[in-house]
């Protein structure tokens, strides 16, 4: 099989996904006779789907593609095998199921390290009583408004769009809509519609707070999912034919890369300080913020990058009941029942119960990439590369473990 025929093949196998599970693919930007021919099908079988996804691995091998491409397809393809198993009803251990997706093999986190998180979060909160009730006021203070929600939101997608487009460059006719909307499982979500456009939905009912909007923002637009899309499609796909990247499939290992680079995009774009300079931002706005305490509080509550995570394991994979999951949740995150609850729910949605995972070990590996740069190298450049290129979780690894950047193939 030529690769441009295995290609195609590859966008219809996910094409088909989505007819399975609704919002299986999460954004779709090839040739949309595709979409037409696979709405157009009987409904699919799950296990045909499986051996389909298993067959074109075996295609792989001396097809005529550049490696990174047969690379990003097998790891893809072993994804989608996984998928179609499960839908067909067949066990798949939680441990191998996050394996399969994500190239990557999850365990518990360290419980003492949560310990010294707490203990750090009780050295730079002021005042007698619990840590969760001074955790809980200090929230509360950084709380946005609802009427100042939206404001905010476009207040700081402008300002990090500017520095996205000085740092990274962005298509001219780029842009993103923003829409606030409730009853949902996340706290905002990345439609991208194709053409260097997305639409970014904000969940209003997780009550925002000053802290956590410049990070959200961006990780949905600047520079997270919007940019990337924007750059793979200028790049990858405009002007290097590589057409499997007009569609991105949940619970694959583009999800992990994604994300994790999402996660790290304040870092990347502001660094050190956005706390104060998200204070002067939405001090136009008549909202008081405490930037430099802020950021501090942030960085300890990143001990408990793993807690999510561990819950996960609970649930799926040492079958713990739900009320002890959200009670550790309440527990270690030091939130209240219903914030416990909201993620609980999220953890417990079929489609996106594995999903946890892409945030906690994409920020690690790609974190700790990020730190583990050539002397001499901006930080933005290595970013590029994640915005860029094909890269998939194993050749990160790779990457660390010898310390070398691989000079990427064309192709």
């Amino acid at each position: 099989m030529e690769g441009t025929q295995l290609v195609r093949e590859y966008l219809l196998l996910g094409l088909r996904f989505d007819r399975l599970v609704d919002g299986f693919v999460d954004a779709y930007t090839g040739d949309p006779a595709l979409r037409r021919r696979i709405e157009n099908e009987p409904k699919p079988d799950p296990a045909a789907l499986a051996a389909r996804a298993r067959d074109l691995r075996g295609e792989l091998a001396g097809i005529d593609l550049a490696p990174e491409r047969v690379r990003f397809l097998d790891a893809h393809l072993t994804a989608l095998e996984c998928s179609g198993r499960k839908l067909a009803g067949q066990e798949v251990g939680f441990v191998d199921e996050v394996d399969a997706y994500f190239q990557v093999r999850i365990t518990r986190g360290d419980e003492d390290v949560y310990r010294e998180a707490h203990r750090e979060l009780d050295r730079l909160l002021p005042g007698g009583g619990p840590l969760r009730e001074r955790l809980s006021s200090f929230r509360k203070r950084d709380e946005v408004p609802a009427e100042k929600l939206e404001p905010c939101v476009l207040a700081l997608s402008s300002a990090l769009r500017d520095k996205a487009r000085d740092v990274f460059g962005l298509p001219e006719q780029e842009t993103v809509e923003y829409e606030i909307v409730s009853d949902k499982p996340w706290s905002g979500f990345n439609y991208y519609l194709g053409g260097y456009r997305s639409k970014v939905a904000i969940n209003a009912d997780l009550g925002h707070r000053m802290a956590n909007l410049p990070h959200l923002v961006a990780h949905e637009s600047y520079p997270g999912h919007h940019t990337e899309h924007c750059r793979k499609e200028a790049g990858l796909v405009g002007k290097r034919g590589q057409d499997e990247q007009t569609i991105f499939l949940v619970n694959t290992p583009q999800c992990l890369m994604a994300e994790g680079l999402a996660d790290l995009g304040l870092h990347a774009l502001v660094g050190a300080g956005w706390g104060p300079w998200t204070q002067e931002i939405l001090g136009d706005l008549g909202l008081h913020m405490e930037g430099e305490q802020v950021e501090r509080m942030e960085g300890a509550l990143g001990g408990l990058l793993s807690v999510r995570q561990d819950a996960a394991l609970m649930l799926h994979h040492h079958g713990a009941d739900p009320d002890e999951v959200a009670a550790f949740l309440q527990r270690w995150l030091l939130v209240n029942e219903a914030r416990a609850r909201q993620m609980l729910r999220f953890l417990s949605d079929p489609l996106w119960r594995a999903y946890t995972t892409t945030y906690v070990e994409g920020y690690r590996l790609l974190r700790a990439w990020l730190d583990a740069r050539p002397s001499g190298q901006e930080l933005s450049e290595r970013y590029r590369r994640l915005l860029d290129e094909p890269l998939v979780p194993v050749t990160v690894r790779e990457e660390l473990a010898a310390a070398v950047p691989v000079v990427p193939h064309g192709g």
